[in-house]
Protein backbone atom coordinates (compact mmCIF):
# COMPACT_ATOMS: atom_id res chain seq x y z
CA UNK A 1 0.00 0.00 0.00
CA UNK A 2 2.45 2.46 0.93
CA UNK A 3 4.51 1.91 -2.18
CA UNK A 4 1.65 2.13 -4.31
CA UNK A 5 1.49 5.26 -2.63
CA UNK A 6 5.04 6.58 -2.93
CA UNK A 7 4.84 6.01 -7.00
CA UNK A 8 1.18 7.84 -7.26
CA UNK A 9 3.12 11.08 -5.03
CA UNK A 10 4.66 12.97 -7.69
CA UNK A 11 6.25 15.18 -5.21
CA UNK A 12 8.05 12.16 -3.29
CA UNK A 13 8.63 10.99 -6.59
CA UNK A 14 10.69 13.98 -7.79
CA UNK A 15 12.55 14.42 -4.41
CA UNK A 16 14.60 10.32 -5.33
CA UNK A 17 15.02 11.74 -8.69
CA UNK A 18 16.50 14.95 -8.16
CA UNK A 19 19.20 12.96 -6.77
CA UNK A 20 20.12 11.32 -9.44
CA UNK A 21 19.98 14.23 -11.41
CA UNK A 22 22.27 15.75 -9.56
CA UNK A 23 24.96 12.74 -9.56
CA UNK A 24 24.64 12.85 -13.27
CA UNK A 25 25.22 16.66 -13.52
CA UNK A 26 27.86 16.18 -11.25
CA UNK A 27 29.23 13.18 -12.81
CA UNK A 28 28.86 14.78 -16.56
CA UNK A 29 31.08 17.57 -15.20
CA UNK A 30 33.99 16.36 -13.64
CA UNK A 31 36.76 15.48 -15.76
CA UNK A 32 40.54 13.65 -15.14
CA UNK A 33 41.30 10.63 -14.12
CA UNK A 34 41.11 9.14 -10.52
CA UNK A 35 44.63 9.94 -9.35
CA UNK A 36 47.31 6.60 -9.80
CA UNK A 37 44.76 4.97 -11.95
CA UNK A 38 43.01 5.04 -15.40
CA UNK A 39 39.86 5.36 -13.90
CA UNK A 40 37.49 8.30 -14.63
CA UNK A 41 36.69 10.29 -11.56
CA UNK A 42 33.23 10.79 -13.24
CA UNK A 43 32.94 6.49 -12.26
CA UNK A 44 34.21 6.89 -8.51
CA UNK A 45 31.78 10.22 -8.07
CA UNK A 46 28.82 7.68 -9.78
CA UNK A 47 29.71 4.88 -7.55
CA UNK A 48 29.77 7.41 -4.70
CA UNK A 49 26.43 9.03 -5.09
CA UNK A 50 25.04 5.32 -5.37
CA UNK A 51 26.13 4.68 -2.00
CA UNK A 52 25.21 8.17 -0.46
CA UNK A 53 21.55 7.40 -2.08
CA UNK A 54 20.87 4.62 -0.06
CA UNK A 55 22.75 6.21 3.47
CA UNK A 56 20.42 9.13 2.73
CA UNK A 57 17.06 7.23 2.12
CA UNK A 58 18.18 5.04 5.44
CA UNK A 59 18.93 7.88 7.52
CA UNK A 60 17.26 11.37 6.68
CA UNK A 61 14.07 9.59 4.54
CA UNK A 62 13.44 6.91 6.86
CA UNK A 63 13.63 9.20 10.58
CA UNK A 64 11.74 11.50 8.86
CA UNK A 65 8.71 9.02 7.91
CA UNK A 66 8.75 7.56 11.61
CA UNK A 67 8.48 10.97 13.25
CA UNK A 68 5.46 11.72 10.76
CA UNK A 69 3.72 8.76 11.14
CA UNK A 70 3.76 9.06 14.93
CA UNK A 71 2.86 12.29 14.86
CA UNK A 72 -0.41 10.95 13.15
CA UNK A 73 -0.81 8.46 15.80
CA UNK A 74 0.64 5.80 14.50
CA UNK A 75 2.71 4.27 17.17
CA UNK A 76 -0.15 4.26 19.47
CA UNK A 77 -1.97 2.28 17.09
CA UNK A 78 0.81 -0.14 17.19
CA UNK A 79 0.91 -0.86 20.87
CA UNK A 80 -2.55 -2.72 21.20
CA UNK A 81 -0.92 -4.77 18.24
CA UNK A 82 0.65 -7.99 19.00
CA UNK A 83 4.43 -7.55 17.82
CA UNK A 84 3.28 -4.91 16.22
CA UNK A 85 6.96 -3.02 16.63
CA UNK A 86 9.16 -5.27 15.19
CA UNK A 87 6.37 -6.15 12.41
CA UNK A 88 6.40 -2.26 11.44
CA UNK A 89 10.32 -1.91 11.32
CA UNK A 90 10.66 -4.78 9.35
CA UNK A 91 7.82 -3.31 6.29
CA UNK A 92 9.90 -0.28 6.83
CA UNK A 93 12.63 -1.69 5.83
CA UNK A 94 11.30 -3.72 2.85
CA UNK A 95 9.70 -0.38 1.66
CA UNK A 96 12.65 1.54 1.94
CA UNK A 97 14.67 -1.47 0.14
CA UNK A 98 12.55 -0.92 -2.56
CA UNK A 99 12.96 2.83 -2.89
CA UNK A 100 16.61 2.55 -2.76
CA UNK A 101 16.93 -0.47 -5.01
CA UNK A 102 15.02 1.01 -7.54
CA UNK A 103 16.55 4.67 -7.38
CA UNK A 104 19.97 2.69 -7.20
CA UNK A 105 18.72 1.04 -10.72
CA UNK A 106 17.79 4.33 -11.88
CA UNK A 107 21.16 5.89 -11.35
CA UNK A 108 23.29 3.31 -12.92
CA UNK A 109 20.92 2.62 -16.16
CA UNK A 110 20.54 6.60 -16.90
CA UNK A 111 24.33 6.98 -16.18
CA UNK A 112 25.50 4.21 -18.42
CA UNK A 113 23.23 5.82 -21.09
CA UNK A 114 23.86 9.54 -20.36
CA UNK A 115 27.62 9.44 -19.23
CA UNK A 116 29.16 5.93 -19.72
CA UNK A 117 28.90 5.31 -16.43
CA UNK A 118 30.21 1.84 -14.71
CA UNK A 119 28.05 -0.91 -14.52
CA UNK A 120 29.45 -3.95 -13.15
CA UNK A 121 31.59 -6.23 -15.02
CA UNK A 122 30.32 -9.66 -15.10
CA UNK A 123 28.77 -12.23 -12.28
CA UNK A 124 31.03 -11.67 -9.55
CA UNK A 125 30.20 -7.69 -9.92
CA UNK A 126 26.76 -8.19 -9.71
CA UNK A 127 26.94 -10.28 -6.76
CA UNK A 128 29.10 -7.73 -5.05
CA UNK A 129 26.33 -4.90 -5.83
CA UNK A 130 23.56 -6.73 -3.88
CA UNK A 131 25.12 -8.05 -1.19
CA UNK A 132 26.54 -4.70 -0.37
CA UNK A 133 23.40 -2.62 -0.91
CA UNK A 134 21.44 -5.11 1.18
CA UNK A 135 23.92 -5.21 3.88
CA UNK A 136 23.99 -1.51 3.68
CA UNK A 137 20.52 -1.18 3.76
CA UNK A 138 20.77 -3.04 6.89
CA UNK A 139 23.30 -0.89 8.20
CA UNK A 140 21.31 2.19 7.79
CA UNK A 141 17.77 1.54 7.58
CA UNK A 142 17.14 0.07 11.48
CA UNK A 143 19.40 2.61 12.69
CA UNK A 144 17.75 5.96 10.81
CA UNK A 145 14.62 3.87 12.73
CA UNK A 146 16.12 4.78 15.78
CA UNK A 147 16.96 7.91 15.48
CA UNK A 148 13.48 8.98 14.24
CA UNK A 149 12.04 7.27 17.45
CA UNK A 150 13.83 10.23 19.50
CA UNK A 151 13.26 12.92 17.36
CA UNK A 152 11.35 15.41 18.51
CA UNK A 153 8.86 16.53 15.86
CA UNK A 154 8.83 16.26 11.70
CA UNK A 155 9.58 19.94 11.71
CA UNK A 156 12.82 19.55 13.29
CA UNK A 157 13.98 16.26 11.90
CA UNK A 158 15.43 17.61 9.46
CA UNK A 159 17.44 19.89 10.65
CA UNK A 160 18.39 17.58 12.89
CA UNK A 161 20.17 14.83 11.07
CA UNK A 162 20.96 16.30 7.75
CA UNK A 163 24.28 18.17 8.70
CA UNK A 164 25.99 15.22 10.22
CA UNK A 165 24.77 13.36 6.88
CA UNK A 166 26.04 16.03 4.93
CA UNK A 167 29.38 16.00 6.93
CA UNK A 168 29.43 12.23 6.57
CA UNK A 169 29.42 12.79 2.44
CA UNK A 170 32.06 15.27 2.70
CA UNK A 171 34.07 12.88 5.04
CA UNK A 172 33.60 9.53 3.98
CA UNK A 173 35.58 9.96 0.19
CA UNK A 174 32.52 9.07 -1.32
CA UNK A 175 32.58 12.19 -3.77
CA UNK A 176 36.70 12.30 -4.06
CA UNK A 177 39.45 10.07 -3.26
CA UNK A 178 39.63 9.46 0.79
CA UNK A 179 43.78 9.51 0.43
CA UNK A 180 43.07 13.44 -0.39
CA UNK A 181 41.51 14.12 3.35
CA UNK A 182 44.03 14.31 6.87
CA UNK A 183 44.33 10.79 8.11
CA UNK A 184 42.53 11.62 11.43
CA UNK A 185 39.37 12.84 9.08
CA UNK A 186 39.86 8.96 7.14
CA UNK A 187 40.26 7.44 11.13
CA UNK A 188 36.80 8.69 11.75
CA UNK A 189 35.09 8.18 8.91
CA UNK A 190 36.14 4.59 8.77
CA UNK A 191 33.54 4.24 11.90
CA UNK A 192 31.20 5.32 10.14
CA UNK A 193 28.51 3.09 7.49
CA UNK A 194 28.61 5.35 4.52
CA UNK A 195 32.92 5.06 3.99
CA UNK A 196 32.20 1.25 3.72
CA UNK A 197 29.57 1.64 1.37
CA UNK A 198 31.29 3.85 -1.46
CA UNK A 199 34.26 1.25 -1.17
CA UNK A 200 32.30 -1.90 -1.48
CA UNK A 201 30.18 -0.02 -4.51
CA UNK A 202 33.69 1.06 -5.76
CA UNK A 203 34.82 -2.60 -5.50
CA UNK A 204 31.22 -3.99 -7.73
CA UNK A 205 31.58 -1.37 -10.10
CA UNK A 206 34.95 0.23 -10.80
CA UNK A 207 37.77 -1.74 -12.67
CA UNK A 208 39.64 -3.87 -10.25
CA UNK A 209 42.96 -1.97 -10.72
CA UNK A 210 40.90 1.69 -8.96
CA UNK A 211 41.72 -0.14 -6.15
CA UNK A 212 45.28 1.16 -5.80
CA UNK A 213 43.58 4.66 -5.01
CA UNK A 214 41.83 2.66 -1.82
CA UNK A 215 43.71 3.89 1.70
CA UNK A 216 44.72 -0.41 2.06
CA UNK A 217 45.43 -0.45 -1.52
CA UNK A 218 42.72 -2.96 -2.01
CA UNK A 219 38.88 -3.30 -1.42
CA UNK A 220 38.89 -4.82 2.10
CA UNK A 221 35.81 -6.45 1.36
CA UNK A 222 35.90 -8.44 4.25
CA UNK A 223 35.64 -5.25 6.60
CA UNK A 224 32.96 -3.90 4.36
CA UNK A 225 30.99 -6.83 5.31
CA UNK A 226 32.05 -7.11 9.37
CA UNK A 227 31.53 -3.32 9.77
CA UNK A 228 28.18 -3.11 8.01
CA UNK A 229 27.24 -5.69 9.33
CA UNK A 230 27.83 -5.02 12.84
CA UNK A 231 25.62 -1.30 12.21
CA UNK A 232 22.95 -3.55 11.18
CA UNK A 233 22.86 -5.71 14.65
CA UNK A 234 23.12 -2.29 16.43
CA UNK A 235 21.12 -0.72 14.81
CA UNK A 236 18.16 -3.47 15.35
CA UNK A 237 19.09 -3.60 19.36
CA UNK A 238 18.18 0.13 19.08
CA UNK A 239 15.66 0.80 16.61
CA UNK A 240 12.97 -1.96 18.39
CA UNK A 241 13.67 -0.88 21.73
CA UNK A 242 13.23 2.71 21.28
CA UNK A 243 10.41 2.32 19.28
CA UNK A 244 8.70 0.26 22.02
CA UNK A 245 9.63 3.24 24.05
CA UNK A 246 8.25 5.88 21.50
CA UNK A 247 5.03 3.68 21.36
CA UNK A 248 4.96 3.69 25.21
CA UNK A 249 4.85 7.23 25.61
CA UNK A 250 2.22 7.71 23.47
CA UNK A 251 -1.30 8.83 24.38
CA UNK A 252 -4.51 9.81 23.18
CA UNK A 253 -4.31 13.13 24.97
CA UNK A 254 -0.78 13.53 23.39
CA UNK A 255 -1.80 12.86 20.12
CA UNK A 256 -4.71 15.31 20.74
CA UNK A 257 -2.20 18.10 21.83
CA UNK A 258 0.18 17.64 19.24
CA UNK A 259 -2.56 18.29 16.95
CA UNK A 260 -4.00 21.54 18.64
CA UNK A 261 -0.21 22.87 18.44
CA UNK A 262 -0.15 21.75 15.04
CA UNK A 263 -2.82 23.83 14.06
CA UNK A 264 -2.36 26.91 16.02
CA UNK A 265 0.74 27.00 14.36
CA UNK A 266 -0.71 26.14 10.78
CA UNK A 267 0.50 23.23 10.03
CA UNK A 268 -3.04 21.82 9.84
CA UNK A 269 -6.50 22.98 9.55
CA UNK A 270 -8.12 24.36 12.38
Amino acid sequence: MELRHLLRNPREMSGHLTNVVVALAIAGYVGDDVPGTQTPMAHLVLAGFAAYLLFQIGLINVPQMLVTEREEGALLRLRATPGGIPAYLVAKCLLVAVTAIGTLAVLLASAAVLVDGPLPDGPAGWLTLLWVTTLGLLAVVPLGAAIGAVLPNPREALALIMLPTMGLLVTSGAVFPITSLPAPVQQVASVFPLKWMAQGLRSALLPDAARTAEPAGSWELPMVALVLGAWAVLGFLLAVPLLRRAARRESGSRLASRHREAARSGALPL
